[in-house]
């Protein structure tokens, strides 16, 4: 079991600023000295001998040397004692005889450095890995921990712990707080972004009587609800214990360098046996052993995969272990969120309807100057549209809105209301609705009592979507699904648009879990953002997060983060993590070829003990010199490479994955 390690955060300091960045320093050493205790005690032992040497104390340094090497073996034959009982077999226990062979022939230097390789070797695996052991933290820093509570017949508040809360509840949800348990509204309107539920990025209008999700961010007008459920039993709460479970169940990946461990370390015993037993000299088992220490085994794939997590950050891809990487090598199957992954996850104005003699830029003015002072997530979207067309806005005079319905203000002395069609309609009668296709939302406006014409705003697909799900493809991904939460027309229009022919919508967050763990074809990557993206993420085979508008729960639940906002680099993440695979591979089995041609050699007498250990070390180098090729970057691929997409693009989208077993219809199903 790893520990999650946590401290003072950098930066922070306390009344006399200097002493607390050096408690945070100590802190840090003792933090790296508990975790990684053989390596520092190697650093240290070999510093301590290194100057004893130097002194002219060899014998006393000899045996220290000696001392903590045997001290050591001992550590790692218990460690694979224990492994073998579960029926584990790795390259510790040819690290063993490595260092008792070394220790043998008199090669201390040898043996401290093969301590050295094995300890570091776990230590890089370890550290590249430890960062993905926090991914319920955001989670539970977002979770409602206070609920107000309205006194029952009157208007007293309570704050209460939202634990507290029993059924039957009236809750106040003031302006922008997060719903703490779910529940069905009381006051007459209200809009709440749901996005962290569904995905969804348009706000959702409810009325009273409708019910309201915890997790959900109520708009700019505080609404009273009626608890329906728990905290324990609330949808946010329960996407926490998805993310809680799967990332508990998440399989672990066995080390790369243990699957050729067994082969190894027979081979290699069984040329040192036979070398003694021909030349009947002991000393020739001991001379052969110093040629096949793991180091090729226990550095290649540590500093392979450590290059290709950097190599991953240079393009803007957060990796959080060499695991990872390894299992981005054999994805088979791909999963996409839509809101925020396939598409960019905000409202644009998309074009201008506008009725009889109105010009469209005039209209886009007025509406923009009326909503400048908006909270609503389109008014932000129409300001900058206006400010795109370079439209100056105007000052707009006795300004009023009308929660989840619209807003209505003077500008140019002109009346001007814009908002949903039925707020319209109250002032314009004659408005009619305007044909819209999935995925787009039509915003009505009128001016001076007359309708005016409808702004249409749309969740665009991303620039590289479609490019990505065709590289996909073309790297052999067999099967390629979006699941969301938005209405099937919407999805279907976003899945068509980028090329994907099987699709779930309606999906709450553990209906994509279902979906996911029905896929056949493993391994399964999962790309979304978001917090009710955190589950399928946590419990896919590996989890690519957008995080580069700070989607902070999706990006701790997932195995990688992409930190700029480009979807495409879901195909360069799995390019890297393929050249990772492929590099460490090779290194293994360059290190491996060298050795036992040289324990060929060592076996007829021609290399003595002590020149063979320094061969070693430039088999080790040559080692990790060809690991260190996952640094770079491969050439760009020819244009229209990424860019191929498949002839199904226009077939008709399918739903996908089995149906849910929570008892409510399958999503996707009309």
């Amino acid at each position: 079991m790893r520990r999650t390690l946590e401290g003072p955060r950098p930066g922070i300091t306390g009344p006399g600023g200097p002493p607390a960045r050096t408690s945070l320093g100590r802190s840090r050493v003792l933090t790296i000295v508990r975790r990684y205790p053989v390596v520092v005690c190697t650093v240290l032992v070999g510093v301590v001998g290194s100057v004893l040497w130097g002194s002219g104390a060899v014998d006393v340094a000899r045996w220290l040397c000696t001392l903590f090497a045997l001290l050591v073996a001992g550590i790692e034959a218990a460690s694979m004692i224990r492994a073998l009982r579960r029926r584990q077999f790795g390259i510790d226990v040819l690290a063993i005889v490595a260092i008792v062979a070394t220790l043998a022939v008199g090669e201390v230097v040898a043996s401290m450095i093969i301590v050295l390789m094995v300890s570091g070797g776990a230590a890089l695996e370890d550290f590249a890995e430890g960062r993905a052991q926090r991914e319920l933290s955001a989670l539970l820093d977002r979770e409602p921990h206070v609920a107000h509570r309205l006194a029952r017949g009157s208007v007293e508040v309570e704050d209460i712990p939202a634990g507290d809360v029993v059924v039957g509840d009236r809750i106040l949800v003031r302006s922008g707080e997060v719903v703490p348990v779910d529940g069905d509204l009381v006051s007459p309107t209200a809009a709440f972004d749901e996005s962290s539920l569904t995905g969804e990025s348009m706000p959702r209008a409810r009325t009273a009587g409708e019910p309201v999700q915890s997790g959900a961010i109520n708009g700019n007008v505080a609404a009273v609800i009626t608890a329906t459920a728990t905290a324990r039993d609330s949808q946010y709460q329960a996407i926490v214990a998805l993310v809680r479970e799967a990332t508990s169940n998440r399989a672990p990946v066995v080390r790369l360098a243990d699957r050729y461990a067994v082969p190894f370390t027979v081979v290699s015993l069984l040329i040192a046996g036979i070398a003694w037993a021909v030349s009947g000299d002991p000393v020739r088992f001991a001379e052969v052993l110093v040629l096949a220490t793991p180091c090729p085994l226990v550095l290649a794939a540590p500093v392979a995969f450590m290059g290709g997590m950097s190599r991953a950050a240079r393009s803007g891809i957060i990796v959080k272990g060499g695991g990872v990487l390894e299992v981005l090598a054999r994805v088979r199957a791909a999963v996409f969120d839509k809101t925020g992954t396939l598409t960019y996850g905000k409202p644009v104005i998309d074009r201008i309807v506008a009725e009889g003699s109105f010009d469209p830029d005039l209209l886009l003015r007025l509406v923009a100057s009326a909503e400048v002072r908006s909270s609503h997530v389109l008014a932000a979207s129409i300001v900058a549209a206006a400010r795109a067309r370079g439209l100056p806005l105007d000052a707009a005079a006795d300004a009023t809105e009308t929660a989840a319905q619209g807003v209505a203000a003077t500008v140019l002395d002109r009346s001007v209301a814009v908002g949903t069609l039925a707020f319209v309609r109250s002032i314009a009668p004659e408005a009619t609705p305007t044909p819209i296709t999935g995925g787009e939302l039509a915003i009505y406006v009128a001016v001076d009592g007359r309708f005016a014409g409808t702004i249409i705003a749309t969740d665009r697909v991303r620039a590289g979507a479609a490019a990505t799900v065709g590289g996909l493809r073309a790297r052999g991904v067999a099967r390629v699904v979006m699941l969301t939460g938005d209405a099937p027309a919407t999805a279907a229009a976003i899945a068509r648009a980028v090329g994907i022919t099987e699709l779930q919508a309606d999906c709450l967050p553990i209906d994509k879990v279902t979906a996911v763990h029905a896929i056949a074809e493993r391994p399964v990557l999962m790309v979304g953002d978001g917090v009710n993206d955190s589950p399928v993420l946590a419990s896919a085979d590996v989890g690519i997060a957008m995080g580069a508008r700070g989607a902070t729960a999706a990006s701790e639940s997932a195995g990688a983060v992409i930190l700029v906002d480009d979807v495409a680099l879901v195909v360069t993440a799995i390019d890297i993590g393929r050249d990772t695979v492929r590099i460490a591979l090779q290194s293994i089995g360059l290190g491996i070829a060298l050795s036992i041609g040289l324990m060929g050699i060592a076996a007829f007498g021609w290399i003595p003990a002590t020149l063979g250990a320094g061969i070693q070390e430039v088999v080790d180098l040559a080692t990790i010199l060809n690991a260190l090729r996952a640094l770079r970057s491969r050439p760009d691929p020819p244009a229209g490479a990424v860019e191929h997409l498949s002839d199904d693009v226009e077939r008709p989208v399918a739903a996908v994955g089995a149906a849910p077993t929570t008892g409510r219809r399958p999503c996707g199903s009309d």
